[in-house]
Protein backbone atom coordinates (compact mmCIF):
# COMPACT_ATOMS: atom_id res chain seq x y z
CA UNK A 1 0.00 0.00 0.00
CA UNK A 2 2.79 2.46 0.77
CA UNK A 3 5.02 1.32 -2.09
CA UNK A 4 7.92 0.63 0.23
CA UNK A 5 9.89 -2.54 0.08
CA UNK A 6 9.68 -5.29 2.66
CA UNK A 7 13.17 -5.39 4.14
CA UNK A 8 14.85 -6.25 7.42
CA UNK A 9 13.92 -2.87 8.86
CA UNK A 10 10.20 -3.34 8.22
CA UNK A 11 10.38 -6.91 9.54
CA UNK A 12 11.95 -5.55 12.71
CA UNK A 13 9.05 -3.09 12.99
CA UNK A 14 6.53 -5.92 12.62
CA UNK A 15 8.31 -7.88 15.34
CA UNK A 16 8.16 -4.85 17.62
CA UNK A 17 4.43 -4.46 16.95
CA UNK A 18 3.75 -8.08 17.90
CA UNK A 19 5.40 -7.42 21.25
CA UNK A 20 3.62 -4.10 21.80
CA UNK A 21 0.18 -5.49 20.95
CA UNK A 22 0.78 -8.52 23.15
CA UNK A 23 1.77 -6.29 26.06
CA UNK A 24 -1.29 -4.07 25.63
CA UNK A 25 -3.51 -7.16 25.42
CA UNK A 26 -1.99 -8.51 28.62
CA UNK A 27 -2.67 -5.20 30.38
CA UNK A 28 -6.28 -5.30 29.17
CA UNK A 29 -6.71 -8.87 30.41
CA UNK A 30 -5.08 -7.98 33.73
CA UNK A 31 -7.54 -5.11 34.16
CA UNK A 32 -10.40 -7.46 33.25
CA UNK A 33 -9.16 -10.04 35.77
CA UNK A 34 -8.87 -7.41 38.54
CA UNK A 35 -12.54 -6.44 38.14
CA UNK A 36 -13.82 -9.53 39.90
CA UNK A 37 -17.28 -9.79 41.40
CA UNK A 38 -19.44 -8.79 38.44
CA UNK A 39 -20.59 -10.64 35.35
CA UNK A 40 -18.33 -11.15 32.35
CA UNK A 41 -19.91 -8.46 30.17
CA UNK A 42 -19.64 -5.81 32.87
CA UNK A 43 -16.01 -6.73 33.52
CA UNK A 44 -15.17 -6.54 29.80
CA UNK A 45 -16.81 -3.13 29.48
CA UNK A 46 -15.15 -1.90 32.67
CA UNK A 47 -11.74 -3.05 31.51
CA UNK A 48 -12.32 -1.32 28.17
CA UNK A 49 -13.29 1.92 29.90
CA UNK A 50 -10.29 1.77 32.22
CA UNK A 51 -7.78 0.95 29.48
CA UNK A 52 -9.15 3.12 26.64
CA UNK A 53 -7.35 6.32 27.61
CA UNK A 54 -3.89 4.79 28.29
CA UNK A 55 -4.03 2.72 25.10
CA UNK A 56 -5.21 5.64 22.97
CA UNK A 57 -2.73 8.10 24.45
CA UNK A 58 0.33 5.90 24.06
CA UNK A 59 -0.72 4.88 20.56
CA UNK A 60 -1.28 8.46 19.42
CA UNK A 61 1.98 9.65 21.00
CA UNK A 62 3.94 6.92 19.24
CA UNK A 63 2.22 7.60 15.92
CA UNK A 64 2.86 11.34 16.15
CA UNK A 65 6.50 10.73 17.07
CA UNK A 66 7.04 8.36 14.14
CA UNK A 67 4.99 10.28 11.57
CA UNK A 68 7.85 12.44 10.22
CA UNK A 69 10.00 9.34 9.80
CA UNK A 70 7.15 7.39 8.17
CA UNK A 71 6.52 10.23 5.73
CA UNK A 72 10.22 10.41 4.89
CA UNK A 73 10.76 13.94 6.19
CA UNK A 74 14.28 14.90 7.16
CA UNK A 75 17.75 13.90 6.20
CA UNK A 76 18.30 10.13 6.13
CA UNK A 77 14.66 9.34 6.90
CA UNK A 78 14.31 7.10 3.85
CA UNK A 79 16.59 4.52 5.43
CA UNK A 80 14.29 3.96 8.43
CA UNK A 81 11.02 4.72 6.66
CA UNK A 82 9.96 1.04 6.31
CA UNK A 83 10.44 0.53 10.07
CA UNK A 84 8.32 3.58 10.90
CA UNK A 85 5.60 2.61 8.42
CA UNK A 86 5.39 -0.89 9.88
CA UNK A 87 5.13 0.44 13.43
CA UNK A 88 2.57 3.15 12.61
CA UNK A 89 0.34 0.77 10.65
CA UNK A 90 0.60 -1.84 13.41
CA UNK A 91 -0.32 0.72 16.05
CA UNK A 92 -3.33 1.81 14.00
CA UNK A 93 -4.45 -1.82 13.80
CA UNK A 94 -3.83 -2.31 17.53
CA UNK A 95 -6.63 -0.02 18.72
CA UNK A 96 -9.57 -1.98 17.29
CA UNK A 97 -7.87 -5.32 17.91
CA UNK A 98 -7.37 -4.76 21.63
CA UNK A 99 -10.48 -2.71 22.36
CA UNK A 100 -13.02 -4.56 20.18
CA UNK A 101 -11.76 -7.95 18.98
CA UNK A 102 -10.13 -9.05 22.27
CA UNK A 103 -13.26 -8.42 24.40
CA UNK A 104 -15.44 -10.22 21.85
CA UNK A 105 -13.10 -13.22 21.89
CA UNK A 106 -12.96 -13.26 25.70
CA UNK A 107 -16.75 -13.08 25.89
CA UNK A 108 -17.12 -15.98 23.45
CA UNK A 109 -14.58 -18.06 25.37
CA UNK A 110 -16.39 -17.47 28.67
CA UNK A 111 -19.74 -18.21 27.10
CA UNK A 112 -18.41 -21.44 25.58
CA UNK A 113 -17.00 -22.47 28.95
CA UNK A 114 -20.34 -21.71 30.59
CA UNK A 115 -19.07 -18.91 32.80
CA UNK A 116 -21.10 -16.04 31.48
Amino acid sequence: MTRTELNISSMMGMTMIVGIVTEVGIFYYSEYHDLAGTDVSARLIGAGKNRLRPIAMTTMAAILALLPLALGWGQGAQMQQPLAIAIVSGLLAQLPLVLIVLPVLLHRIHRRLGEG
